[in-house]
């Protein structure tokens, strides 16, 4: 993709910017922009105007430049699965679905580790934010390419229904073909762990004792929960059994009628040719009739005249 001189520098200072906590986004954004506004305003007003990204969207832009192999991965992927949609059947796109699910949910739960090393804890609402802009990512092209730019704002949705709508989802119209470049955790020192001294708890055993009286009570009470849950399952099973062999039933009956409906109406339509067929031969016999009763009439008035 071809880029002026302005969008190549804009484009490196926005794929520096993201690439940051979300928490520091904004203090190099404007410090950025502050340091440009000497030798380059144009610039310099461009990169204030970029937008802090939601926990969501710095989340996937963090996951495309750690994890980049892995996002790869699934954009082939996701293209893969749009070119085998078309040919495949009701129960093949059932598994496929099944199967995207358990990939999105896959990568979301690593995308909360990756944002956990860097000291961001994400929500199960985030993570489903992030889940979902995975998911349009394997769905749709637009997406993928979104996704891939490192450079998103917020979480990307799809209806299912046409292609997903990029609006406002990326920092900048020219980062749609831009791919994110990897980039590695830095380091950390690590800090001194303290030196711990173990003191001996006399109550440790009536502790554990206690401790494991009350996870055999929660493990009972979820048999339970289980074995409730179990047996409405089966009733509901066992209704829906019913209630099929009760319509197959009923529709054995229905075909058997509409085949014994069939065979009356060929026997009335045999019926019918030969009742049209007798009252054309006595419509025949009539009009010959009537004729000879004309003629009859006819010569009785001549010999009356004569």
């Amino acid at each position: 993709m071809a880029h002026d001189g302005l969008t190549e520098r804009l484009l490196g200072a926005a794929d520096d910017l993201y690439a940051l906590a979300v928490t520091d986004f904004t203090l190099a954004r404007d410090a950025l922009a502050a340091s440009l506004k000497s030798e380059d305003k144009e610039l310099a007003a461009a990169v204030k105007a970029l937008r802090k990204p939601t926990v969501a969207g710095w989340a996937v832009n963090l996951f495309v430049r750690r994890e980049s192999e892995q996002v790869d991965q699934l954009l082939d992927l996701g293209a893969a699965l749009r070119d085998a949609q078309s040919a495949l059947d009701g129960e093949e796109l059932r598994a496929l679905s099944r199967q995207r699910r358990q990939v999105t949910a896959a990568m979301a739960t690593r995308a909360r580790a990756v944002a956990a090393d860097e000291g961001q804890r994400l929500t199960q609402a985030v993570l489903d934010q992030v889940e979902a802009t995975f998911t349009a990512a394997l769905l749709d092209e637009g997406a993928a390419v979104a996704v891939r730019s490192g450079m998103l704002v917020q979480a990307i949705t799809v209806t299912g229904v046409g292609p997903a709508d990029l609006t406002g989802v990326v920092a900048l119209p020219d980062a749609l073909g831009f791919t994110a470049p990897p980039r590695e955790a830095p380091e950390r020192e690590e800090e001194p762990r303290p030196v711990l001294r173990l003191v001996p708890d006399p109550e440790r055993r009536t502790k554990e004792r206690r401790a494991a009286k009350e996870e055999v009570a929660a493990a009972e009470r979820a048999v339970t929960r289980a074995a409730r849950a179990q047996r409405s399952a089966q009733r509901r099973v066992d209704d829906l059994e019913a209630r099929l062999l009760r319509l197959r039933s009923e529709a054995d009956e229905l075909r058997r009628r509409v085949a014994q409906l069939e065979a009356e109406a060929e026997e009335v339509d045999d019926e019918l040719v030969e009742a049209e067929s007798t009252r054309d031969e006595f419509d025949a016999e009539l009009t010959t009739a009537e004729e000879e009763r004309d003629d009859a009439a006819e010569a009785l008035a001549r010999l009356e005249r004569g």
